[in-house]
């Protein structure tokens, strides 16, 4: 094990400690490195609360991220979160462009899939008591404590509810599905509710019983299990654990955004970016551009007053 880690103790979820510790957690690849690099530098200038910064990456994107390392801020190998039997290769059917993860276990898993069981697996080597998530595509811009993720010793679950019920939400009704299978929920009950966002903040203990709980229904590895299935959400599985199974146990729901996202489209021009950013709601600390429309990460950094040049 990596000596970066302490593993932390199985817990049953209930009250956190009234003034429990946080971890910032990111999972990232190089074509994001210059992005992940600007979210470390907004992170360090606004955001208070957080005992340590995890980054994630696949092995050969390690001694790329290291560069980001500080006294608070460690990168992690997949290979320290994630079962030996789950094997990378450049994919040739893409021209090996992109890379597939293989394994006897699991259907073949692009990136954006093992980037969520990355998410997943470091409450098993974290130990602080809340991991609060964070696409490497974001930006801070405002001032921000992570102590708004815990309230009376209950963690922050992000929720939107009844969205699943409305039109236009087939894929997300699909991982919500998927959620309940691979925790064993009675198919018949099915969710509602939409659990998917960035900067969002999840109890390391609930993940660690989540797992178990995975792994008791099926007999298997969670990994495993999860990964039998291309169409997931980690937000979902851990969503309808804490409110299907725990009935809400140690948690209090949220619906607001803290981060203000341009999902897809066109990348935008300066104008229209400023006006991106002047539309952020009041709780809104945070923008994130999703790093496959191109929006140009120095155009960024200008934008926020980072580059001055």
């Amino acid at each position: 094990m990596n000596e970066r880690f302490v593993p932390g103790a199985i817990a049953e979820p209930g009250l956190l400690r009234a003034t429990p510790t946080a971890a910032m957690v990111t999972a990232s690849y190089a074509p994001d490195f210059e992005r992940c690099r600007l979210l470390c530098e907004t992170l360090d200038r606004h955001v208070t609360g957080v005992a340590h910064h995890y980054i994630l990456v696949e092995a050969r994107d390690v001694k790329l991220f290291r560069r980001l390392e500080s006294a608070n801020r460690s990168v992690v190998d997949e290979r320290e979160l994630l079962p030996r039997w789950l094997h990378v290769f450049d994919d040739p059917l893409s021209l090996f462009r992109r890379r597939v993860w293989l394994s006897l276990k699991t259907q073949p898993l692009r990136g954006w899939h093992v980037q969520q069981l990355r998410r997943i697996a470091i409450a098993a080597h974290a130990c602080q008591d809340v991991l609060v998530f964070c696409d490497s595509d974001v930006a801070f811009l405002k001032p921000f404590d992570c102590g708004a993720f815990w309230r009376d010793g209950k963690a922050r679950l992000f929720r939107r509810d009844g969205v699943l019920a409305q039109d236009g939400h087939d894929e997300h009704r699909i991982w919500s599905r998927n959620a309940g299978s691979a925790l064993g929920i009675d198919p018949s009950r099915n969710s509602v509710h939409d659990y998917i966002s960035t900067l969002i903040a999840w109890r390391r203990d609930t993940v660690l019983a989540m797992c178990s709980r995975i792994e008791e229904v099926h007999g298997r590895n969670w990994v495993e299990v999860v990964g039998s299935a291309r169409r997931f959400s980690e937000c979902m599985i851990y969503g309808r654990y804490v409110d299907d199974l725990l009935d809400g146990a140690g948690h209090f729901h949220g619906s607001e955004e803290f981060c203000r996202v341009h999902w897809t489209g066109e990348a935008l021009s300066d104008d229209e970016f400023r006006r991106f950013v002047g539309a952020m709601a009041p709780e809104q600390v945070a923008i994130g551009m999703q790093s496959f429309i191109g929006t140009d990460t120095g155009r960024i950094r200008r934008l926020i007053g980072l580059d001055r040049s």
